[in-house]
């Protein structure tokens, strides 16, 4: 059973900065992709980063690889990956009001298609509040 959970958000003010994490587990035997999204109130869902995570063999998965970042926010946040762990966090820097929302933390297996489709990930978080004040 793959699980995805988010945590880490909160409220900061402009230039503060989050760390948003991102527990995946389930997945045992195979490579899967992880993504954040997020979406503020009247507006859509946004893809904001993406990693790909390999798997090793021995039930063990790698660092993330192809990392991608929005042009948006490529310049201010950063993603990471904590394997012993099974952790993929969001640093979120230099922070601007625009950043506020809910932020959604999303993993697949066969990521088909553009990875910042939210619903071609099979297995989403709850989500987590981010909100930026000026």
């Amino acid at each position: 059973q793959v699980q995805v959970v988010e945590s880490g958000g909160g409220s900061v003010q402009a230039g503060g900065s989050l760390r948003l994490s991102c527990i995946t587990t389930g997945y045992t035997s195979r490579g899967y992709s992880v993504a954040w999204f997020r979406q503020a109130p009247g507006k859509e869902r946004e893809g904001v980063g993406f990693v790909y995570i390999p798997y090793l063999g021995d039930g063990a998965s790698g660092d993330s690889i192809g990392t991608t970042l929005v042009d948006s926010v490529k310049d201010r946040f950063s993603l990471s990956r904590d394997t012993a762990k099974n952790a993929v966090y969001l640093q979120m820097d230099n922070m601007k009001p625009e950043d506020s929302g809910m932020y959604y933390c999303a993993a697949e297996k066969y990521l088909g298609g553009p990875w910042d489709n939210f619903h071609a990930f099979q297995y989403r978080g709850q989500g987590t509040q981010v909100t930026v004040s000026s």
